[in-house]
């Protein structure tokens, strides 16, 4: 069998639902929106992982586009600057309206599909963007927002994150209402980046599926980005889906102490080092050259997606790579062209088709379609107005 022939034929049937792109903030941090600048309709390589061409070639068929902010933005800022990416996911849309489709629903995803389109849906990423505000939260989801995860890399006043000091072992009680209100608004609750408590934790309190948007599993590479076993266990009662990320560090052992020293040297040079603007790049690039990275490949996704197979089983895993989030990527999976490689690599591991478009779209768009079905279950019950001050008795920082 010619595996990657089949995995285009396999795509063009079931196109990939990517749980997370950073594309809004690429263009932010690169260009300050100038679409001009970064016409997507251009050949993008070697600025960007992402452009129309190559988001074709990946056989993508919707994607969920970022709408991060970072951590050092807080308060009213953090908000306006989610308004910001929101507003450039729309204007993409606008713009480039023969390629991508809004999408707010199952059934669009469905539309997008049929009319040989992309799905566009939004991920706010970090709780930091409703600034503590329940009513923030139900402003973004009116707006198009359709997942929030509930940290990034730092920890927020209700809820920890993976690769901060823990302070709260998991989520504050109005960390629980935040979850209780993204249920019954239709919101999915997104658990990478948090701590394990509040994976834990958002998991019981949930009645609408969870979902992981771009983690991959912590007993192939031992990060506290990725799933520990027993969370992947605990998806097949919650519904929820957990899409295997790409980054080299979160998926390659070797790779997580040499990242860190890059990481430091992106400092040291006076940038963030989640940085990836040319300037940014030439950086990384002179550290590579001085010392070669470790290599990720398309075996080493297939590897992580075995295993979460394995525990959570195949309805319960999906794809969201993290391009344009990322400095490096896998061999193989360079950038959103990648994803027929990746199949084929799982067709040779003799999965079937069967199991494949349930990977790449099924599972998402059922994910989606549930967390709807729970929505309209709880429209007889208002929308809550706690504040943080009322359930956790006080700001902690």
């Amino acid at each position: 069998m010619d595996h990657l022939a089949r995995a285009h034929e396999l795509l063009a049937a079931h196109p990939v639902v990517d749980g997370h792109n950073d594309l809004p903030w690429a263009l932010r941090e690169q260009v300050g929106y100038d679409l001009d600048a970064r016409d997507i309709a251009a050949d993008q390589r070697g600025l960007l992982h992402t452009d129309l061409a190559r988001l074709r070639a990946g056989g993508v068929g919707g994607q969920f586009w970022s709408v991060y902010v970072r951590t050092d933005l807080t308060g009213d800022a953090a908000v306006s600057a989610t308004l910001e990416q929101i507003d450039i996911v729309a204007e993409l849309i606008a713009r480039y309206p023969t390629h991508l489709r809004r999408a707010l629903t199952a059934d669009d995803l469905e539309k997008a599909r049929a009319e040989r389109r992309i799905a566009s849906l939004m991920g706010a990423e970090g709780g930091h963007s409703i600034n503590n505000s329940l009513g923030t939260l139900r402003a973004l989801h009116e707006l198009g927002v359709r997942y929030m995860t509930l940290t990034h890399n730092d920890n927020i006043d209700w809820a920890d994150s993976a690769t901060d000091l823990p302070r709260l072992g998991g989520l504050s009680a109005f960390g629980h209402e935040v979850v209780r209100e993204m249920n019954r608004i239709g919101m999915l609750v997104d658990l990478s980046h948090v701590a394990d408590g509040v994976m834990r934790d958002a998991i019981a309190t949930s009645t609408a599926p969870v979902i992981f948007s771009h983690s991959s599993a912590r007993a192939v590479c031992d990060h506290p980005r990725n799933i520990p076993d027993d969370v992947l266990a605990a998806l097949p009662a919650n519904g929820g889906v957990a899409m295997a990320t790409f980054v080299p560090k979160f998926v390659l052992p070797a790779a997580v102490a040499w990242t860190q020293a890059a990481d430091r040297n992106m400092r040291e040079h006076g940038l963030h080092h989640l940085d990836t603007t040319p300037q940014a790049m030439r950086i990384h690039e002179d550290f590579e050259a001085a010392n070669p990275r470790p290599q990720a490949t398309v075996a080493t996704i297939a590897d992580h997606l075995d295993h979460m197979r394995a525990v959570a089983g195949v309805d319960h895993i999906g794809i969201g790579g993290d391009y344009d989030g990322t400095a490096f990527t896998p061999n193989g999976l360079e950038d959103v062209s990648g994803y027929p490689n990746l199949i084929a690599e799982l067709l040779r591991r003799n999965w079937s088709e069967g199991d494949l478009a349930k990977l790449t779209w099924q599972n998402a768009v059922r994910v989606l379609r549930d967390a709807e079905a729970v929505a309209r279950d709880e429209r007889g019950r208002g929308p809550s107005h706690a504040t943080i001050t009322e359930l956790d008795g006080r700001r902690i920082r």
